[in-house]
């Protein structure tokens, strides 16, 4: 995702450098876990997930369209279901972030799917400003097409996202201008999309919402032509050296962890007290994305999702060095318990004077986790990263 540049007032780790000495090297290899069974194992959740992801995106897709063609109410209802459901498999596929793969590469599709916070002006009307925005700007664009609205991601600025999940999720919530004490999220009307409704130009906005999800599907079609058996990059990850391939991912759950979501997504939020920098704040589904990403971090340490579960970090881990191996699980269960203590919606946990000491120790707990990860690579002779790239 592109985001914003953020000074947090707390320094995050340094990196730490393990040689690779004949003592390490020793000790790694004294383990029964073959590294290869982990690293193919986390191959299989990555796709797994991703085939997840699209199933329920082809399924918000299918709602969209049905609410395009026919914008009722309940149709409407219906596709706000649909995306908070896609946002459900979609979340834990972050842990696949900072990894050096294909999501973000620099023709990866990251910023194409999630890119957060979206600047709503950008795409269509705000209060104040009734006649804001590409949906009723019909001179400079005269059509809406997947196209037009792709070539206009982030052009001018980072905020000015034109499409993704919080395209789509700022036209079906619109802002979110209540007071985080009434927990209400945007109240926009399904009559924005109604000919003659409450907005103008809702042809235009029934087809932004029709491309965005059509571009979606698109994108995410990447990760999983990469990801399934065959793909180019299953074949290139899976050919790397196993300790390469190891050392990115131990890189991403501990950037993940500790800088990315226990900094940027909940941290900048809770230190600001703006809606504004949350991640989902058009539909108050933060507290959601909180969640499933730390899942994502969990199933990728784990080694497990869903049906699938197989070597783990954690195993390997854990025989090198047993007691480490078990402070790092006891640290994991202890940032799950923190972030499920704190509040929801998450813009009242982060204003709320008696929610945001929980908010606070749930940043602490996923730093802790992070520092934790980075520990668990220097155990198997690894110099890992929890710091963003």
């Amino acid at each position: 995702m592109k985001f914003k540049s953020f000074k947090l007032f707390y320094a995050f780790a340094f990196i730490i450098s393990a040689s690779c000495s004949s003592n390490n090297d020793a000790i790694i290899d004294t383990n029964t876990i073959p590294k290869a069974n982990v690293i193919q194992n986390y191959a299989k959740i990555v796709f797994s997930s991703y085939q997840t992801a699209m199933t329920d995106l082809e399924n918000l897709q299918t709602a969209i369209n049905t609410f395009a063609a026919n914008p009722t109410d309940a149709n409407f209802s219906t596709a706000k279901g649909a995306w908070k459901t896609a946002r459900e498999s979609y979340g834990p596929t972050e842990a696949y972030r900072f990894a050096n793969g294909p999501i973000d590469a620099t023709d990866g599709p990251e910023g194409l799917l999630n890119a957060w916070p979206l600047d709503e002006n950008y795409v269509d009307y705000v209060t104040g400003s009734p006649n804001s925005g590409i949906i009723n700007d019909l001179t400079t664009y005269p059509s809406i097409n997947k196209s037009v609205l792709e070539g206009l991601n982030e052009v001018g600025g980072e905020a000015n996202i034109s499409v993704g999940y919080h395209a789509i999720e700022f036209l079906l919530w619109g802002q979110d201008n209540t007071v985080p004490s009434a927990q209400l999220n945007g109240q926009r009307p399904y009559t924005d999309f109604v000919d003659g409704g409450t907005a103008s130009n809702q042809d235009r906005r029934r087809d932004y919402l029709v491309a965005c999800a059509d571009l979606l599907i698109d994108h995410l079609q990447l990760m999983i032509d990469e990801w399934q058996t065959g793909g180019t990059y299953r074949t290139t990850f899976l050919s790397l050296d196993e300790n390469t391939a190891l050392k990115n991912i131990l890189t991403a759950i501990a950037t993940l962890s500790k800088s990315e979501l226990g900094g940027e997504r909940i941290f900048v939020a809770y230190d600001n007290q703006d809606q504004e920098d949350e991640h989902s704040c058009f539909s108050d589904n933060t507290h959601r994305d909180i969640r499933l990403n730390l899942d994502g971090i969990a199933n990728v340490f784990r080694g497990s999702y869903r049906t699938i579960n197989g070597s783990s970090l954690e195993d390997l881990i854990t025989e090198t060095n047993p007691t480490l191996g078990a402070q790092i699980t006891a640290q994991l269960i202890a940032a799950e318990s923190a972030v499920n203590a704190t509040a929801i919606p998450f813009d009242f946990a982060i204003s709320d004077a008696s929610e945001r000491p929980l908010v606070l120790s749930s940043v602490n707990a996923l730093q802790d986790l992070g520092d934790k990860f980075v520990e668990g690579g220097t155990a198997l002779g690894l110099s890992i990263s929890s710091e963003l790239p």
